[in-house]
């Protein structure tokens, strides 16, 4: 496993790390037994670095990951948890609901602080709570040793170019937009490095749309994009790959991308993404790909207040 440097935070992340939203029955019924083996597995193949959130199964997926991390030294892996979000229409970022947010957390997750601390898609409220109420308490929990390194995540990257020069975040947390079919993080790249901002890349697969399953029902991405991306699938799968191998292997694969967070509650699933990384990518098949998905590059859907999707590709 190869680790690079998290922005100004000091800290070392593999570059493959481990999104544990899929603990929480996200995308399919899972085992809890097997979820735990998932996350041990994940720490023997080298990675360092576990995401979760309270919204991930509806507190399900800390329960789990708690579980699965009780009995390792803290000092094995680095850790973030979320607050604000907490269903699908569900959302709170009051001072007092952040403050109480992150200790309900910690009592799930068996540990008494977070390297990471993230507000949860803030692209849903207005900015004026986030600025007023979240970040305030962000910053004291911080000042307290609850967590380490503050930021928010989202999915519009105009929240980000919004919202960042306006806050003191040490990091953030961007899905879905540096993966084979949209690379348009790159345009923020930039500013995250001239800031020192830490960038964690969530999503290599699109939350589905590069696999040869499919996406689920729930998935908000256009007929269109679905379409092309699955055709892309096929193509892969014709070429005897699975696409998702190409899809991690091009994520982690950028020097200005310091780690990609993948999602599964299978113990082979992750160890084989891991054995991937270290696997040369396969250019011809990149640049076939690739050609493949250029008319839906860097599409999107909308998430979100109208500010932060204004002028993107749908």
């Amino acid at each position: 496993m190869r680790y690079r440097k998290l922005g100004n935070t000091g800290l070392n992340v593999s570059i493959l790390s481990f999104g544990a939203s899929s603990l929480g029955s996200v995308f399919r019924d899972t085992d809890e037994r097997e979820s735990i083996r998932t996350v041990h597995a994940a720490l023997d193949a080298g990675i360092n670095y576990i995401d979760v959130s309270p919204y991930y199964g509806l507190t399900k997926a800390e329960t789990v990951l708690g579980k699965a991390i009780r009995e390792i030294p803290r000092d094995r892996f680095l850790l973030s948890t979320k607050a604000g979000r907490y269903g699908v229409d569900t959302f709170d970022f009051t001072r007092n609901r952040i403050m109480a947010s992150i200790d309900e957390s910690l009592t799930r997750l068996h540990t008494d602080y977070v390297d990471m601390f993230f507000l949860h898609d803030i692209e849903f409220v207005p900015a004026d709570i986030v600025l007023e109420e979240a970040v305030p308490a962000a910053m004291r929990l911080k000042e307290q040793g609850k967590i380490r390194y503050w930021g928010i995540s989202g999915l519009p990257l105009r929240l980000f170019e919004k919202m960042l020069p306006r806050i003191g975040a040490d990091v953030i947390l961007s899905y879905c937009h540096y993966s084979l079919n949209d690379t348009a993080l790159l345009d923020l790249l930039p500013m995250l490095e001239a800031r020192g901002i830490g960038l964690v890349n969530a999503s290599p697969l699109s939350m589905g749309l590069l696999s040869q399953r499919g996406t689920p029902d729930w998935h908000p991405a256009s007929p269109e994009l679905k379409a092309v991306c699955r055709k892309a699938a096929e193509f892969c799968a014709a070429r005897g790959t699975d696409i998702a191998k190409l899809a991690v292997q091009f994520s982690t694969a950028n020097e200005r991308i310091p780690t990609t967070l993948v999602s599964t509650a299978n113990p082979d699933n992750i160890a084989r993404n891991a054995r991937w990384i270290n696997e040369p990518l396969d250019e011809e098949l990149l640049r076939d790909v690739l050609e493949l998905l250029e008319p839906v590059h860097n599409v999107t859907w909308v998430s979100g207040r109208p500010e932060y999707n204004e002028n993107i590709r749908v």
